[in-house]
This record gives structure tokens, C-alpha cells and sequence, in this order.
């Protein structure tokens, strides 16, 4: 079987409220987009890596990133689109035509660990596509325009859906394929498989698979970088 990988890695970062964009930002001296491609090119269950980054950060990834570490699996390091989803086609055009299952991960995420990359890959093949994500700890309120609460989901069945998002290979494509030709967008690559009528599989993960989007996130992971290094 094999397995590739999409690192979206093309965001501005405006949240971050830096000059710096955050994927190309440090913690504990290493940049967080180096940290994602690590865990990716470290599992056994990756086989290959396609970044996709800003047209202008290319020859930058490619020579301060990945050739810098050695990253023998990155296969091809292509530009974004206007939107995530744009991006996301042009990352699976340059995927192996032999791939069978593909996860797509947010650059900004530097803390999946290989134990879930592998269980996201055999529940893909399994199901067709399933997501990564965590139950919600929080009660959550529907508002209408004026702040007005209108309803108040039952929180045993919500989930804050995270990355990676996995899917087979025939299944994304034609995902995406589908949504391109009637101009529909999602906000997340599984809302695009859930229109081919495909159930997707939600997969428990972790907390600590926080996205870096805000100050406050980069904090947050230094201290799970702490834990994990035993500091």
C-alpha cells in the first residue's frame, strides 16, 4: 500500500499578528513547519510528502527546510492557490498516480504523532475517509445575527475536527473533482466527501494536536514541547 501525505503550508498567518509567517515561525529553535514534515518523514506508514507553500517560499522550503534536514521523502514542493482548497487540488495533482490513500495536514500542526498516522490510514482504506479530531469539552450555543442564542447542540455528539484528514486516493479525487465543476467550497476536505455520499470515520486523537494560529498557540506549544522532551 502507499501512503502520501499533502502538507498545507501556504497561509498568511494574519491572526499570528507577525512579520513572520507562523509555519516559517520557532519554537524551541526549530521552525513549526519543520516539525510537521519530521513526524511525516519519520513514520513507515508515509511513503511520500507533497508541500504546498506560497509561490515566492518555494526555493525557501525546499533549501532551509527540506534539504536542509535531509527530508528523502518530500517529493515535490508546488504552490497554493487562492483559497485552502485550491491549494489542496494542486498538491493532489502532484501526488504518485499509484497512491491508494492520501492524508492532508495543516502545516501548522506540528504535533500528530505517528501512532495516529498509521491508525488514520488503515481506518481509510476501511472506510473510504475519516478525520482526526477531539470531543468537544465545551457547551456550544447557535446564534442568529443578533447574538441571540436558537439552539444548543447535545455535546455528546460534537467533535472539533483537526488534521490530519485521510481519505483513499479514487475518493479525494473525485471529491474534489465534483466540487470544482458545481463551484462548491468547503471549509474542510471531508465536507467535499461527504458530498459523494461517503460516511466518513471520525478517529479520536489529541489534544495537544493544537493548530499554531495565535500567540497565545505558540505558548501553548512550548509547553507541550516541554512535556514531551521532559523538561
Amino acid at each position: 500500500m502507499k501512503n502520501s501525505v499533502i502538507i498545507a503550508a501556504s497561509g498568511a498567518g494574519k491572526r499570528m499578528k507577525s512579520s513572520v509567517k507562523k509555519q516559517y515561525m520557532e519554537l524551541k529553535g526549530r521552525m513549526i513547519l519543520d516539525y510537521t514534515i519530521d513526524a511525516f518523514n519519520k513514520s513507515k506508514y508515509i511513503d511520500e510528502i507533497v508541500i504546498v507553500c506560497s509561490r515566492g517560499d518555494i526555493m525557501y522550503v525546499e533549501e532551509q527546510i527540506v534539504i536542509k534536514n535531509g527530508y528523502n521523502k518530500v517529493i515535490c514542493t508546488t504552490s497554493g492557490g487562492k483559497e485552502r482548497q485550491d491549494s489542496i487540488y494542486s498538491g493532489l495533482k502532484e501526488v504518485s498516480p499509484d497512491c491508494d490513500v492520501v492524508l492532508i495536514h495543516d502545516g501548522v500542526r506540528p504535533f500528530i504523532e505517528g501512532k495516529y498516522i498509521k491508525e488514520l490510514t488503515e481506518a481509510a482504506m476501511e472506510y473510504g475517509g475519516c478525520v482526526m479530531g477531539v470531543r468537544v469539552k465545551d457547551t456550544i450555543k447557535v446564534c442568529d445575527d443578533d447574538n441571540y442564542i436558537t439552539a444548543t447542540p447535545e455535546r455528546a455528539t460534537l467533535w472539533a475536527a483537526q488534521t490530519p484528514q485521510c481519505f483513499r486516493y479514487d475518493v479525494i479525487t473525485k471529491a474534489y473533482e465534483k466540487a470544482f465543476k458545481e463551484g462548491y467550497y468547503g471549509t474542510d476536505d471531508s465536507m467535499l466527501a461527504e458530498r459523494l455520499g461517503i460516511r466518513i470515520k471520525m478517529i479520536e486523537g489529541s489534544y495537544n494536536n493544537i493548530k499554531i494560529t495565535t500567540p497565545e498557540d505558540l505558548y501553548m506549544g512550548e509547553m507541550i514541547l516541554e512535556k514531551k522532551n521532559g523538561i
